[in-house]
């Protein structure tokens, strides 16, 4: 079976002083069709950039290498018009806050529609009526009414179901969702959640699920890959993630994850220190400066070694915490 997308070897890189600063470094992954995949990691750690590149959406200043294949066809040496002719109907994303997304000026129809236009050469008519069933079917209340309304007279929420809609309306093979519950509140959040897993069903579409938040991607993903300082540190079932994380980082991030079992904590625990700037990485594994593995280890065997030289010393991954 041809994966829906597969990326091999992708690495993009930003000018800086002179030198050529890695925000992605050697990542592969593979989306199988109608899978979920959740890609998480703190902010900063490349998760954006390796599906922007993806997208062809990537600034003009970066510098991208590698292969990305969409059913089958390779974008990375695409043209424009063959961008174009993907993006938007097989292959969309939704990004992570709508209101700048969506086009402050035009009207939710009008943005809708024009994308049954383009990209099924549909009459800006039977384009508006389109716009108005998939309204509809991503439950946004009154949908004829909200496509003569502006993206500032609608609530965060419904701002981002507009998105979800708008990625839908071509009937995609791949969604991309960019940390699309992040600025929203926990019953909204819910809410969407619920609206992508019913959604992907009904479509039978792949969904890559980008977020910094492990709950999120607990209700939807089947498989999650886990970045750090721009590689992917760990892969696996979303259950064997969340009962037996064998990467350090993964399993520290987890302890972060507010549980309703258990003793109740009078702080909830936070991952120590801060991830890399991209051009700080040095030789060995790029979490070691903060790993509490490492740190044990360097406790009984070199107790003076610094943060530094940490990110040399061979860490005990993947033996369990």
């Amino acid at each position: 079976m041809i994966p829906t997308l597969r990326i091999d070897d992708l690495s993009v890189s930003f000018p800086r002083h002179g030198a050529a600063i890695a925000a992605v470094q050697d990542v592969s992954l593979e989306i199988a069709p109608s899978e979920c995949v959740g890609i998480i990691g703190e902010s900063g750690s490349g998760k954006t950039q390796v599906f922007m590149a993806a997208m062809g959406l990537l600034s003009k200043n970066a510098a991208a290498s590698g292969s990305i294949c969409f059913e089958g066809g390779e974008l990375m040496r695409a043209d424009a018009a063959a961008l174009n002719r993907v993006r938007g109907s097989k292959l969309t994303m939704i990004f992570q806050d709508p209101m700048t997304s969506l086009a402050p000026h035009l009207a939710i129809g009008t943005q809708l529609a024009e994308v049954l236009v383009c990209h099924s050469g549909l009459s800006w008519r039977d384009a508006w009526n389109s716009a108005g069933r998939m309204l509809g079917r991503v439950r946004v209340p009154d949908p004829e009414r909200r496509l003569h309304q502006y993206p500032h007279e609608l609530s965060g929420g419904m701002r981002q179901r507009v998105m979800i809609g708008m990625s839908l309306l071509c009937e995609p093979t791949l969604v991309i969702a960019d940390e699309p519950t992040s600025a929203l509140d926990v019953t909204v959040q819910a809410q969407l959640i619920e609206l992508l897993r019913a959604m992907r069903h009904e479509f039978g579409m792949a969904l890559a699920l980008i977020s910094h938040d492990l709950g999120v991607v607990a209700g939807l993903a089947d498989r999650i890959l886990v970045m750090y300082a721009g590689r992917i540190v760990e892969s696996a079932r979303a259950a064997e993630i969340f009962s037996h994380a064998r990467h350090p980082y993964t399993a520290e991030m987890l302890k972060c994850v507010p549980t309703l079992s258990g003793p109740r904590l009078a702080r909830l625990p936070t991952l120590a220190g801060q991830p890399p700037q991209p051009g700080e990485i040095s030789e060995g594994c790029a979490f070691a400066p903060r790993c509490p593995r490492v740190a044990a280890r360097c406790r009984s065997e070199r107790p003076l070694l610094t943060a530094a030289g940490a990110a040399s010393v061979a860490c005990h991954f993947p033996l369990p915490a």
